[in-house]
């Protein structure tokens, strides 16, 4: 009897995994498709409720707040790629599903809208649970401070800058999912995905389903009497200026994801047949 490999899939093969799951999720029911959203939001959420408590220790240097932060932050891609559920910015992966002819792009389009409001639902109900379980008043209030200020450092940006961000998150949060998509174990794709979402996270990137936590839990501490840092201006923490930071890093992330990773590596590793290149031979490419 034959043992089971422990060896990551080949780009090739991850290719194809990556459209029979696309497959697999636009033939998904819409209730199930919603709820399963709703997980990867909450779940986002976590990581960034996590990164939250982190950086509010004021003690940090900069670097060490970028690393631990980032570090803290995998929580949540970890629970999505571990526990299975729909996250918007890995779903821009399904465009090589279209590509392949797999599925269709009105597939694609009603899934992406389907997570995208279930990721926010899940992101809201989280809010709401931390914030009813008074988790903003660890380090002396300095979490409420803080998520005052990230999510003015969100909005604060012009929009275009925004979205290059949302471009640049989403290269990395969607490569961090190929790697999920390569690992044979548990451990090997939490190992995969430390070094690009704590990266990304470092860098200042925009994930819109992680904002869809971060800017409500800011304007929630705003409006909950919490002081926000001296040099952070709280009026741009609103409803307004959540929809200025979304929009970008939505449509950001798209490009990022769909473009620069689903599509690119469409090309390189799909499928289609090459003139004058066996198939074997591609199948081999690392």
């Amino acid at each position: 009897m034959s043992q089971p490999s422990v060896n990551a899939l080949t780009p090739s093969q991850v290719e194809e995994a990556v459209d029979a799951a696309a497959e697999n999720k636009v033939h998904t029911p819409t209730p199930r498709l919603l709820v399963s959203a709703m997980f990867a939001g909450a779940f986002i959420g976590f990581g960034a409720l996590f990164f939250i408590v982190i950086t509010s220790d004021s003690a940090l240097s900069f670097a060490a707040a970028k690393l631990l932060g980032g570090l803290a932050f995998c929580l949540g891609l970890v629970l999505v790629l571990c526990c299975g559920s729909e996250l918007f910015t890995g779903n821009s992966l399904m465009i090589s599903g279209v590509a392949e002819h797999r599925i269709a792009i009105a597939q694609m389009l009603k899934n992406w809208a389907i997570v995208w409001v279930g990721n926010l639902f899940g992101a809201l109900i989280a809010v709401a649970l931390v914030s009813a379980a008074g988790i903003l008043d660890l380090n002396s209030a300095a979490a409420g401070t803080t998520a005052i200020s990230v999510a003015a450092a969100k909005i604060s940006p012009g929009w275009l800058t925004l979205f290059f961000r949302g471009v640049l998150c989403n290269i990395f949060v969607c490569l961090a999912v190929r790697i999920g998509f390569a690992a044979r174990s548990v451990a090997d794709k939490v190992l995969g995905i430390l070094l690009p979402i704590t990266a990304f996270v470092a860098c200042g990137f925009e994930h819109c389903v992680a904002n869809m936590f971060f800017l409500p839990m800011g304007l929630v501490a705003k409006l909950s009497g919490y002081a926000p840092s001296a040099a952070v201006n709280p009026d741009v923490v609103s409803v307004t200026g959540i929809l200025y930071n979304i929009s970008a890093a939505t449509l950001g992330n798209i490009v990022g994801g769909a473009v620069f990773v689903g599509l690119a590596y469409w090309f390189v590793q799909g499928h289609h047949r090459d003139p004058g290149v066996p198939s074997s031979a591609k199948a081999g490419n690392a």
